[in-house]
């Protein structure tokens, strides 16, 4: 007998309920029961990606109709827990169950804006596949591409620009898209050359400014990246 199993058949015996005796009970007495019962096994589903407990996931979600959008006290979706902690096999099996990879916690991530910033390719991929929506954002009112730039996922940033539809241009509160992130707030260096010659060789626009008017080639001089500089240039950019 399973942990899962053995748990779930002490919370019956503690509350002294068998099949006759709940079908005895009331309406509301009958609705308490199945919301004690409910919040018990969303409980143990919790515990059990906390763990990185994948086969009592799957025992779960087999012998109970399960909420997968449930949220913790964080706002956490089991998927969205997953996530944070990089269990990979854990999240892909919860997404092919159907677990929305668009779901915002408290902090406004998603599994799939929270993948991209991290630069999990797997999980990417695999939101791609299963209805990532491009209008949701983050706090920052950003795409997944725009953090992605900005911590050099070079290959999170080239598969984001080569997907259809894909708003790759999008501007976030501070003003910023991609492209001024990846200059703005890098070093310059191999890994940010790189992913400004990725954006550029998938169409983003090098000549749109900050709040203040400035563009991406001016930040790029400003700062003395000449290997940026070179490719904004050669792309058409202008200061």
């Amino acid at each position: 007998m399973t942990r899962y199993i053995r748990r779930s058949l002490l919370l019956i015996c503690v509350m002294g309920l068998s099949t006759n005796l709940l079908a005895s009970c009331s309406d509301n007495q009958t609705k308490e029961i199945e919301s004690t019962m409910k919040n018990f096994t969303e409980k143990e589903l919790f515990q059990a990606i906390a763990a990185n407990d994948i086969a009592t996931v799957k025992e779960i979600l087999a012998n109970h109709t399960v909420n997968l959008e449930v949220k913790n006290s964080k706002g956490e979706t089991p998927l969205m827990m997953a996530t944070y902690k990089k269990y990979n096999a854990l999240a892909l099996y919860l997404i092919d169950q159907g677990a929305n990879v668009n779901a915002q916690d408290d902090r406004l991530n998603s599994p799939f804006l929270y993948a991209g910033a991290e630069g999990n390719i797997t999980i990417v991929r695999k939101s791609l596949a299963h209805g990532a929506d491009f209008t949701v954002f983050n706090r920052y009112n950003g795409t997944a591409l725009i953090p992605a730039a900005e911590k050099g996922h070079l290959e999170v940033v080239q598969l984001l620009v080569a997907t259809p539809n894909f708003p790759i241009d999008h501007v976030n509160r501070l003003g910023w898209t991609a492209l001024m992130e990846a200059i703005v707030l890098s070093d310059g260096g191999t890994v940010h050359v790189a992913i400004v010659k990725a954006l550029i060789e998938g169409g983003v626009d090098v000549n749109i400014p900050d709040h203040e008017g400035k563009t991406p080639l001016y930040h790029a001089k400003s700062r003395k990246f000449t290997a940026i500089v070179r490719l904004l240039e050669a792309a058409g950019a202008k200061e």
